[in-house]
């Protein structure tokens, strides 16, 4: 039950009657179909600011004043005979132009019937046409463990990837593998190093900047020594292509062992080296060339680079400048190799051959510059644009002590996930790196986390949650079983009109956070619910009227079904971001 899209109907349907008994204008030209629809998407229904005693507001009158030529004000005040009905308590036009809804108490207790009654559903945006989406995320290079760099945007995927499955839409989690090139040569020689350490006794070469240092190395060579008794590890030539493969399958065992202590199963696993082997790169080469996308080409020193060092060399070039990057990108090598990002062309070719809605790539805060170059590529193959939407995952800071903290790097030269889990545990981890837009840098402060207040978000939207069970406890009941309460002729007080008010703010969360990709407004919006119930709930500390359970050791209908809407919601939105609910803290 979504109050404002409601209203916003209710709102529309008013403004045709009066255009069509020609009481009002909707347009001032002759296209009038083609205005309609702008002037319909500008007008909204959306919450008042705080301290304002009505419920909802629209923007209607501001929107139409100015093609029937009066004043706002005087707009609103001829609008609101039309806007009221039964459910509204006052109705007032302010300055410069809103109109200001209050519904009567007797209006929550009907959407508090309707949000029970249909429970599973609350939330979900039943307006919206049904996608297919593919995201893609984390796509870590093979070749160790993942870093706490790697952390926020798999969690920004995962929870990104829920919030579309809520909305019922079709979602893919894909994992791309980059397992060719010279990192993996690389990674596979240190892996054959730690292989001779292990069996010859072989000091591991530590002064080779190419090699991979870290010590989950000795774990990797250990396994494939053990479950390849009969393999043979003295001509590194011989065996190159084997050992890549498996040390691949055990990078790829460490990196899924990360992903599942957070929380975290993608759906597909797809290999650059396939689609190298298959040939699939040279296949979009000549797409690209039949369409005209490349030519042969030079490309000038890149900024970071001294001109005088720079040899300029015919290459093939995609025209990426016509579709609005800011120079065209190199395909293939000196060498004629190809370049990482035609890999990546063909890639996002695969991608658009499976026939998704659209592509969601998730990236690091170091790959935000590559945004254009494969969202032009992406452009040329689909001759579309919005096909592909890229997402940036901003830096994570952690601080101890209101310092920077840097935890235990035995395990190469960056701190691990695995370091982070076992340090704070999967649900604060998930909660905190959620805690604001992915696109700004995250402090995630240590001593927050652990803290059991409202200073740490985490522990307080549980802490909600443990209360309500705890009242469900006292009268055995499941607080995660649905409730029958056949009568709903209840009054609500205004603390209790509060927070129906905000649990009413639920689908308009879930709408904005999947139609802009924005997973941090759900833990947002959790946190300023359970703020609002603690509040309520201390109400009882003073006056025993206002505690849940009565002298009779008995709760109201009215309260239990209070509680179990306002729990539904807690758990809904846990349940998308990945964190658990515990019934008792």
């Amino acid at each position: 039950m979504n109050i404002f899209d409601q209203y916003l109907e209710k709102i529309i349907k008013i403004i045709y009657v009066l255009n069509q008994d020609h009481m009002i204008e909707l347009s001032e030209k002759d296209d009038v179909q083609d205005q309609l629809s702008k002037i319909i998407k500008r007008i909204n229904v959306d919450k008042v600011p705080a301290g304002l005693d009505y419920d909802i507001s629209t923007n209607v009158a501001m929107i139409l004043a100015k093609i029937n030529k009066k004043d706002p004000i005087d707009f609103a005040n001829f609008l609101i005979p039309y806007l009221k009905d039964d459910k509204i308590d006052k109705i007032l036009a302010i300055k410069p132009g809103f109109i200001n809804i209050k519904f009567k108490p007797s209006f929550w207790t009907n959407f508090l019937k309707e949000i029970i009654k249909n429970s599973k559903s609350f939330g979900i945006n039943t307006k919206e046409k049904k996608k297919n989406y593919l995201v893609e995320f984390v796509s870590a290079n093979p070749t160790g463990p993942l870093h706490v760099g790697h952390c926020r945007g798999a969690i920004l995927g995962d929870v990104i990837s829920n919030i579309l499955l809520f909305n019922k839409h079709k979602v893919t989690k894909e994992y791309y593998i980059n397992d060719y090139g010279n990192q993996i040569i690389n990674f596979t020689k240190s892996v054959y190093f730690r292989i001779r350490e292990i069996k010859f006794n072989e000091p591991f070469p530590k002064d080779n900047e190419d090699l991979y240092p870290g010590d989950y190395l000795i774990s990797i060579a250990e396994n494939i020594i053990n479950s390849n008794k009969k393999m043979d590890f003295n001509d590194l030539k011989k065996i190159l292509s084997k050992l890549t493969d498996l040390s691949i399958i055990e990078a790829l065992n460490l990196i899924k062992n990360n992903l599942n202590k957070i929380g975290i199963k993608h759906d597909n696993f797809i290999s650059e080296k396939k689609l190298v082997t298959n040939q699939e790169v040279e296949k979009v080469i000549e797409y690209l060339k039949k369409n005209n996308f490349v030519y042969k080409g030079k490309i000038k020193a890149p900024t970071s680079e001294n001109d005088e060092n720079w040899i300029e060399r015919e290459q093939l070039l995609f025209r990426s400048t016509d579709f609005g990057d800011d120079k065209d990108r190199a395909l293939q090598k000196s060498d004629g190799s190809w370049t990482y990002f035609a890999s990546d062309v063909a890639y996002h070719k695969n991608k658009l051959d499976r026939k998704f809605d659209y592509l969601i790539n998730i990236l690091g805060a170091d790959h935000a510059g590559y945004i254009k170059r494969i969202s032009s590529s992406v452009d040329a193959l689909s001759n579309s644009k919005g096909k592909l939407i890229c997402k940036v995952s901003q830096l994570v800071k952690l601080i101890k002590n209101k310092k920077p903290f840097k935890m235990s790097k035995r395990k190469g030269d960056y701190i691990t996930l695995d370091d982070l889990i076992n340090e704070v545990g999967k649900d604060a981890t998930r909660f905190i790196m959620l805690n604001r837009s992915s696109d700004v840098e995250l402090d995630f402060d240590f001593d927050n986390v652990v803290e059991k207040s409202k200073e740490n978000p985490l522990y307080y939207v549980q802490y909600c949650y443990a209360r309500i069970s705890s009242v469900f406890r006292h009268i055995n009941k499941d607080i995660k079983k649905e409730i029958n309460v056949k009568e709903f002729n209840f009054e609500y007080s205004e603390q209790e009109i509060t927070i129906l008010k905000k649990l009413s703010e639920w689908p308009r969360c879930i709408e904005v956070s999947s139609n802009k990709l924005e997973p941090h407004r759900i833990p947002t919006y959790l946190y300023e619910l359970a703020s609002l119930f603690h509040s309520y709930w201390n109400l009882g500390k003073e006056n025993p009227k206002k505690r849940f359970i009565n002298e009779n050791k008995e709760i109201s209908d009215d309260k239990l079904i209070f509680l179990k809407a306002i729990s539904n919601v807690i758990f809904s939105g846990m349940t998308i971001i990945g964190v658990s609910t515990p019934e008792k803290m």
